[in-house]
């Protein structure tokens, strides 16, 4: 018996040291900021600008969102490439700030904000933000996973319209493995007070893990207590778990829906959610 505690306690500290020697988890939210072909600048957890451009075009947005598997799968550049052709906003979940990946913002022109949420070997990842000008106000947010020990990230923007007012966007990466939703709805009780505190259109999506009955009706809870309407998808190839329950979502306010649809695709776990919106004229 003695031996086997002594076994055991040897695999645990085994299993702490690699922890800590491939993990590398922030002691507060840290945001990260990139210009085109810029190096990456950390702000704290959060960051104000003064843009002069508006997000959408000539009132109309389009919008990526996708949990993109730190790029672990063949393909997934040139499957962005597709989708973000036309987009003025993109919202991702699981990005890795590989070399690749970052190579790939450059030839784009993307502007980014990321949630460095941890650093596994050195490289960073979390949620990512991509646009043509940075917002005028963006926060970082995480929450501890209580199994993995690894945070979740989202991300709270304002960015700049073309009629004035500002689009508040609120991207999520939602805990997953938990005993009950204490930790979910903590997460999302945080970023529901940050969009309460704004009257103009809203968007908020992401992978939202809502695979059971209890984290969805949560979900829909706090995002009707926003006046928020859910996007219906068509075709809705959005994944699912063995529940059925869809994971990603993407819910709005302040704007017109004009097309959703969320096409199949093999790079990555997750299929994209790709939406078009008109800008809504703001009531009297």
């Amino acid at each position: 018996m003695k031996k086997l505690i002594v076994a055991f306690l040897f695999l645990l500290s085994g299993s702490y040291i690699a922890f800590q020697v491939v993990f590398d988890v922030p002691e507060s939210p840290l945001l990260m900021i990139r210009q085109p072909h810029g190096v990456w600048q950390k702000t704290g957890q959060c960051y104000q600008s003064s843009p002069v451009k508006g997000i959408d075009n000539q009132g109309t947005l389009q919008a990526l969102v996708w949990n993109i598997y730190k790029e672990n799968r063949p393909g997934w550049q040139q499957e962005l490439n597709h989708l973000s052709d036309s987009a003025s906003l993109v919202l991702l979940q699981e990005s890795s700030l590989k070399d690749e990946f970052t190579g790939w913002l450059d030839k784009k022109n993307w502007v980014s904000t990321h949630v460095s949420a941890f650093d596994a070997l050195n490289v960073s990842a979390g949620v990512i933000n991509l646009s043509r000008t940075l917002p005028q106000a963006v926060c970082a947010y995480t929450q501890m996973e209580p199994w993995l020990r690894l945070p979740k990230s989202a991300l709270f923007s304002l960015y700049p319209l073309s009629d004035g007012r500002s689009l508040a966007v609120i991207n999520v990466h939602a805990v997953n493995f938990t005993l009950g939703i204490d930790e979910y709805s903590e997460q999302l009780q945080t970023l529901r007070e940050l969009a309460l505190e704004h009257t103009g259109p809203v968007l908020v999506a992401g992978d939202f893990n809502s695979w059971s009955s209890s984290r969805t009706e949560q979900l829909r809870e706090d995002m009707g207590r926003l006046g928020l309407k859910e996007v219906h998808f068509e075709p809705d190839h959005r994944t699912e778990v063995l529940t059925g329950y869809k994971l990603d979502h993407l819910f709005f306010r302040g704007m017109e829906l004009i097309k959703a649809e969320a096409p199949m695709t093999s790079a990555s776990d997750h299929n994209p959610l790709v939406v078009s919106f008109r800008l809504a004229e703001p009531l009297p």
